[in-house]
C-alpha cells in the first residue's frame, strides 16, 4: 500500500468551526431612545410641563430666526410713523422715533437668551464644581469656598452686579460675568450640601473599594447624582439672569442703545406711560415676563426628566 493510501485511511481532523459573530446591542442608541421616550412621557403626562417646553421652543425659535423673520429693521427709524398704537401694520406699535416695537422685541430675544445661557453655563461650571469639591473633600477646600460665598453674599446682589459692570464696562461679556458672580454662592451651597450628603453613601464606598480615585468618584458618582437638583436651579437662574440683564439695561449699565434689548425698551417706554403711549413699555415687559415664567415652569420638567429615580 502506498503512502497516499495509508494517509487517506487514517482519520482526518475535523475543520475548525468559524468563529461566531456575536452582535453587540446598540446600547447608546437604545439609551438615547429610552431617554427620549421618557422625556416625551413627562412632557405629555403633565400639561404644565408640556406647555413650558412648548413655550421654550417658541422662545428658542424666536431667538434663532428673529433677525430673519422680523417684518422691519429693528434699528430703522421713521419719524413720520412715531408713537403709533398697535395696528395691522405695526402689531406692537412704534416707539418715539418710529421704530417697529414688534421687530425690536423679536430680535432682542436672541441677545437676552444668549446672556442667560452663557451666564448660567459659567456659574454652573465654576460654582457647581467648587461646591462639589467643597462638600466631597471638606477641610480647607470647604473653608475657602464657603468664605468666598459668604463674601459675595455680604453685598446686595444687584448692587454688586452694578458695581462689577460699572468697573469693567457695560458690555455683554461683563454682564455675563457679573451675573455669574452674583449667582456663585447659590450654586456653590447647593452643590456642597448635595455632595456632603452623598460622599459616604454605599455606592461611593463601593467605588473606592474597586480602586477608583477620589477625582474619578467625584466626576462619575457624585456629580451625576446631584444633576437633577442642579438642573432645576439652572432653569430658575435662567429667569433671574434675564431679569438681571434687563435691570442693568434699565438703569443704563447694561447693553448700550440702540441695540434691541428688553430692559432698554422698557426704560425708553417708561416715560411715555403717563402721556398714554403704554405700548412702548408694555410689550417688552410682557416678553420679559413670559420668558421668566417659562424658565420657572421648566425647572420641574427638567427634574422629572433627568432624575433617574423617576424613570420607570
Amino acid at each position: 500500500m502506498s503512502n497516499l493510501d495509508v494517509s487517506a485511511a487514517l482519520p482526518q481532523p475535523l475543520p475548525e468551526p468559524a468563529p461566531a459573530v456575536i452582535e453587540q446591542p446598540a446600547r447608546p442608541a437604545a439609551g438615547f431612545a429610552a431617554g427620549l421616550g421618557h422625556a416625551r412621557y413627562v412632557a405629555t403626562s403633565n400639561p404644565v410641563t408640556g406647555f413650558a417646553f412648548a413655550l421654550f421652543f417658541v422662545i428658542a425659535l424666536a431667538a434663532i430666526l428673529g433677525p430673519w423673520i422680523a417684518p422691519y429693521d429693528p434699528l430703522a427709524s421713521d419719524t413720520a410713523a412715531a408713537l403709533q398704537p398697535p395696528s395691522a401694520a405695526h402689531w406692537f406699535g412704534t416707539d418715539q422715533i418710529g421704530r417697529d416695537i414688534f421687530s425690536r422685541v423679536l430680535v432682542a430675544t436672541r441677545l437676552d437668551l444668549t446672556i442667560a445661557i452663557c451666564s448660567v453655563a459659567l456659574v454652573f461650571a465654576l460654582g457647581g464644581f467648587a461646591g462639589v469639591c467643597a462638600g466631597f473633600f471638606g477641610g480647607w477646600t470647604d473653608r475657602v469656598m464657603s468664605r468666598v460665598s459668604d463674601t459675595i453674599m455680604a453685598f446686595p446682589l444687584f448692587v454688586l452686579a452694578m458695581g462689577i459692570v460699572a468697573a469693567l464696562g457695560n458690555t455683554v461679556t461683563n454682564i455675563v460675568i457679573a451675573t455669574a458672580i452674583v449667582n456663585f454662592p447659590l450654586y456653590q451651597r447647593i452643590a456642597r450640601a448635595e455632595a456632603n450628603v452623598r460622599r459616604d453613601a454605599g455606592f461611593v464606598q463601593a467605588a473606592r473599594l474597586t480602586g477608583n480615585s477620589e477625582m474619578r468618584i467625584l466626576m462619575t458618582q457624585i456629580l451625576p447624582n446631584i444633576m437633577p437638583i442642579m438642573a432645576v436651579q439652572m432653569s430658575l437662574t435662567m429667569g433671574y439672569a434675564i431679569l438681571n440683564a434687563a435691570g442693568l439695561s434699565f438703569i443704563g449699565l447694561g447693553v448700550k442703545p440702540p441695540t434691541p434689548e428688553w430692559g432698554i425698551m422698557v426704560a425708553e417706554g417708561a416715560g411715555f406711560i403717563i402721556s398714554g403711549e403704554w405700548w412702548i413699555a408694555l410689550f417688552p415687559g410682557l416678553a420679559l415676563m413670559i420668558a421668566v415664567f417659562c424658565f420657572n415652569l421648566l425647572g420641574d420638567g427638567l427634574r422629572d426628566i433627568i432624575d433617574p429615580q423617576r424613570r420607570t
